[in-house]
This record gives structure tokens, sequence and C-alpha cells, in this order.
């Protein structure tokens, strides 16, 4: 069963919920203007996203942003619920302070954008859902309050589950000081990003070579540096053109490029649309309306 509404300004949708039961529904490459949370009950596979891949397994949720591309391709049939959203519906950046999912489960470098649920948690989100379904389908007064309530509820859930999970991804480092360069190359890409764009520039900050440091994210982050640097300068262009009303060249000088033509096709190589699509599919100066 699926359960859309749409937004009556302009078409688009803004709030789905779904069961699946095939693998017809994420067998082919996504690239929505949309949230996705799929979770997946049962099934076998592997999860290609963001030019990586990541076991697909029972009892796994996956979050993506919008433009994010992913496509599943699974082994045996996969079993679950989506729940799908648009900005307009709920910003996760304007209500960052309510969820803190931005960072945690979007949004996030550092860490696959997945996490497991133990049975008891299954269950728990089983309910969720069936609200959801229900509230989605009852057009009655104050509907949208009630269902961004519900829905925010999910995400604080899962945003502390993610976060307990967090720690076990750096596990099985067996250098001492590899953590400690992991941390410092954290804060480094965070405090310079708008103004060092290149692997050597963050290999030089953290006095170590560009190939060693390189290897070193490759093993723990499975992206390489320069993927690393691309995507937070991306995550940022994301968020001024969602809620702000500067102007791309305008972005894109705050982001360290002068040349505003560059900063285009910079973006559209590394989100798949250009940065007007983005804008224009996902949200305008919403902040500021």
């Amino acid at each position: 069963m699926v359960t859309t509404l749409i937004n009556p300004q302009n078409g688009n949708l803004a709030f789905k919920i779904f069961d699946f039961e095939s693998n017809e529904h994420f067998d082919h490459i996504q690239r929505n203007n949309y949230y996705s949370l799929i979770f997946v009950k049962e099934g076998e596979g592997i999860v290609k996203a963001d030019f990586t891949n990541y076991e697909l397994k029972r009892n796994t949720v996956f979050a993506f942003s919008p433009y994010q591309p992913f496509m599943f391709v699974p082994k045996e049939t996969v079993k679950g619920f989506a729940i799908q959203f648009h900005p307009d519906f709920f910003c996760i950046h304007r209500h960052q302070n309510e969820v803190a999912c931005n960072g945690v489960l979007f949004n996030n470098i550092y860490h696959p954008p997945l996490l497991e649920i133990n049975d008891l948690q299954v269950q728990q989100f089983d309910i969720i859902a069936g609200q959801l379904k229900e509230e989605a389908q009852n057009v009655a007064l104050a509907q949208y309050e009630l269902l961004v309530s519900q829905l925010k509820i999910l995400l604080i859930h899962l945003s502390r589950i993610k976060v307990e999970q967090q720690p076990d991804t750096t596990a099985g480092i067996i250098d001492g000081k590899q953590p400690f360069i992991l941390q410092n190359l954290k804060d480094a890409i965070e405090n310079n990003f708008k103004t060092k764009h290149s692997a050597g520039d963050y290999a030089g900050l953290l006095n170590i070579s560009a190939k060693a440091l390189g290897r070193i994210t490759k093993t723990h982050f499975n992206k390489t540096l320069t993927g690393l640097i691309s995507e937070r300068i991306i995550i940022e262009a994301k968020r001024e053109l969602y809620l702000t009303s500067k102007t791309i060249k305008e972005i894109a000088y705050e982001l360290g490029y002068d040349d505003e033509f560059y900063f285009s096709r910079f973006f559209k190589v590394n989100a798949d649309v250009s940065p007007q699509l983005y804008r224009d599919t996902v949200g305008f100066a919403v902040a500021e309306k």
C-alpha cells in the first residue's frame, strides 16, 4: 500500500510512505529530490551509494539525502517499508535543534548512510509507521502538524541509535596514531573547507604525506580524501541554496570559488544536478519566506 501527499503549491511529492515486498522499487539508480528512509526487514545483497558499496541485510535502515545516488543490488527478495519526505514538508536544517539528525542520519560524510536495529526496535518503528500511514490517509484538521510531529519522533529515535553505533565505524584501528589523525582531519576539513580544496592542503596541515593520508582515509572512511573534501563543500552549498536567497555567484565566492561557472560544474559533477536545478526542486530561501 502506498500513501502519498502532494504539495498543492507545486504538485511535487511532500510525504510518502509505502511497504515493499519486491526488488523493483530500488533496483535502479535513485536520484530523488527528497529524503528517503528505507527500513529493510528481510533480504540480502549490496547497496551502492556515493560510489561505495554497503551490506544490505535484515533489520537495517538506510537514510539518503536529496539527490544522493543509491540503488539496491539484492541477492534475494527485499522486504520492508520506506518513508520519503521533501524538505518543504520538513526541513532538517531549520529544525536541527529539535531533531538533530542533520550530520547524523543525513549529510554525514564520515559514516555510512545506515544503521542497524534490533527486533524490539523494529516493532517500535512498525508502530510509528502505522501511525504515519493512518494519519497520512486522514484528511482532517492539523493533519500536516501531526504528521510532522510523528516524523520528528521517528527521526529522533533513529538519530539516537546512529549516535550509539557511530563509534563502531572506527573499530579495528591498529595504529595508535590513526585515531588522532582521523579526528584532526575531520577538524581540519570542518575549519578549512571554504578555503582549502585540495588533498595536498590537508596533508600539509597535518604534516603527513598526501599518499599516506589518502590511504588512511580510504581505509577508515572508504572514500578518497578528495571525495571527503568535495562532499563537505557540496553539503554547505546545498544548505545555502536551500535556506538562503544568495545568488549562486555569492555562494561560490563564500566557498572559495572565484569562478561561478567552475563552481557550477563542480557542483553538478558531485551532486548530479546543477545548483539552479537543486534550488528549484529542493527549495528556495525557505528560511526567508
